[in-house]
């Protein structure tokens, strides 16, 4: 029997279908089931997206036959890369294989160094057998006449693959947002290098200079011109949204510091790397093998004191701290060592934005950091570990002592503050006291800011190899990386206001490890299994497709 055909219900379905159809196309929702919400963008990555408003075309060169663990890499970069695109139309990306047919890896491995792109050279031990692979984990992002380096790879200190991975992961949506951010903001804040007291040369913080120029403007500012036009160089040094002072090593001058102070009062912010002793590695090299620890008196004491902190000329020595590379034996059998150096603490990172998820910060003769009561908000960022002392100035340290035994009755008392945070509204050093120049509008009172002290200026320092500029935290002799230039770029987003860039890059998600082991033990069992399951289910479809046509038949 046949049934008539309803065009009332023809015609209900179609207006159905009109209305899902519109409803998709103008409502947008997308939905994350990871437990740790991985694919959920921050509130500051769209915000930074929403703001592209041309094609953003995006190249990335992590393809190929790649590792297991790279390959997952290249999944979840992939899968970041759709979330940006899915809320920003401009943001296209592809993937592409960087060694071609007419090129060998190690002539693009060539082209890309020279690009400041160093391609990896790993070995991968899989299935019993090690390989040799040349990698890129690198991708590009042209905006306008504009393109940004984008690194995939985040380097751990122990060079091991899957934290290696794991860091990596965590990172890609900092990666991205961060040079969206490069390319389409327009730079307005600045940032002021002080110098004229003696501070490191510019090619020893170029590294971090080089970095923080993609976010902000940075110019020198010598402090010398305060001698002679002290209300000028007031008012030019208020321009500047954050001052810089890394490693004075000569006195300050009541003027300059009248000048500071008021700066501070006006709202400035600061980022002081100041160390009160003299003290430096190199000279652990010469003929003698040692050097002379000595109090440094930059004539600041007073002037820190009123905003609530004090740094002390003693020298951390701790345990927990970074090796140091010397040669052992003679002749055709010398070799490079790694021995522990005490003074070299790797700072231990505490609860806070700035540090949250960075890797540990290496000081050098570092000296401690002590609060004082107050009304300013104090915040430890970074500090020794619970095995560490200090160790008074003046003192001659030796290299004699990577032999000798640490006395563990000796290290008792850590923790001991390497970087403070203070905030509030800072008194000024010149409440009652003789002023030093007569200035417009004096202020006893600061506007709400912030300043960050390290009390060590070598953590912003970056080596030097045939005269380039070494990456800041990356140690040439030993071949590990620190977590300086995160920590230091961390510091002058959060006292800028851009907070936001900070929390991206410190994200965290959780990644379920696998064991390589199990995984060999087991691949042929779990391929039956996959290829059974498939079979079986080919077969059941089969057989209940056949069922309902017969009983379709039987019932006609």
């Amino acid at each position: 029997m046949k049934s008539r055909f309803n065009f009332k219900y023809l015609l209900g379905l179609i207006l159905i279908l009109c209305l899902i159809n519109f409803g998709a196309s103008s409502i947008f929702k997308r939905f994350d089931f990871t437990e740790d919400q991985r694919y959920t963008l921050s509130e500051t990555s769209l915000e930074i997206t929403s703001k592209i408003k041309k094609p953003v075309v995006i190249q990335v060169f992590l393809k190929g036959d790649l590792p297991s663990g790279f390959s997952r890499l290249q999944r979840e970069t992939r899968y970041i890369l759709e979330e940006f695109s899915a809320y920003n139309s401009n943001i296209k990306f592809e993937f592409v294989d960087p060694v071609g047919k007419n090129e060998t890896a190690i002539e693009v491995g060539t082209r890309f160094y020279e690009n400041g792109m160093p391609p990896e050279n790993l070995n991968i031990r899989e299935k019993g057998r090690t390989t040799e692979t040349l990698i890129f984990p690198w991708a590009t992002a042209k905006y306008g006449n504009k393109t940004s380096k984008i690194p995939l790879l985040q380097k751990t200190l122990d060079q091991n693959n899957e934290e290696t991975i794991k860091k990596s992961i965590q990172n890609l949506e900092y990666a991205f947002a961060d040079a969206f951010t490069k390319l389409t903001r327009e730079r307005n804040k600045k940032i002021a290098i002080i110098k004229g007291q003696g501070e490191l040369d510019d090619r020893y913080i170029s590294d971090f200079l080089q970095t923080i120029k993609d976010y902000y403007l940075i110019a020198p500012f010598t402090l010398d011109s305060v001698e002679v036009s002290p209300q000028k160089t007031l008012d030019v040094l208020k321009t500047y949204d954050l001052i810089i002072d890394a490693k004075p090593r000569q006195e300050f001058s009541e003027n300059k510091k009248y000048a500071l102070d008021q700066y501070l009062m006006n709202g400035g912010k600061s980022l002081w790397l100041i160390e009160h002793t003299i003290a430096e590695k190199d000279s652990l090299y010469n003929q003698s093998q040692q050097t002379f620890a000595i109090p440094n008196d930059l004539n600041l004491h007073g002037f820190f004191f009123k905003y609530g902190f004090r740094i002390n000329p003693v020298l951390i020595n701790d345990l927990y701290s970074a090796p140091i590379v010397l040669a052992s034996g003679r002749g055709n059998n010398t070799q490079l060592k790694r021995f522990p150096w005490f003074y070299e603490p790797l700072g231990v990172s505490a609860d806070h934005p700035i540090t949250e998820n960075i890797k540990q910060v290496k000081f050098d003769f570092a000296n401690q950091i002590d609060t004082l009561k107050s009304e300013i908000d104090k915040t430890v960022l970074l500090e020794s570990s619970e095995l560490s002392r200090k160790v008074g100035t003046p003192r001659i340290i030796n290299l004699d002592i990577i032999s000798q035994q640490p006395d563990p009755r000796l290290y008792t008392e850590g923790k001991y503050n390497l970087a403070v945070l203070l905030e509030g509204k800072f008194e000024s050093a010149y409440k009652n006291k003789v002023k030093p120049f007569e200035i417009e509008n004096h202020l006893d009172k600061s506007e709400p800011t912030q300043q960050v002290v390290v009390a060590d200026g070598d953590v912003i320092k970056n080596q030097i190899q045939s005269g380039k500029a070494l990456e800041l935290g990356f140690d040439r002799y030993t071949g590990l990386t620190y977590g300086n230039k995160t920590f230091l770029l961390n510091t002058v987003n959060y006292l800028l206001g851009d907070q936001g860039l900070v929390e991206v890059r410190n994200k965290s998600i959780s990644l379920n490890k696998l064991d390589a082991n199990k995984i060999q033990a087991q691949a042929l069992r779990w391929q039956i299994i996959n290829l059974g399951v498939s079979v079986l289910m080919l077969i059941g479809i089969g057989v209940l497709l056949n069922y309902l046509k017969r009983k379709r038949y039987q019932i006609n």
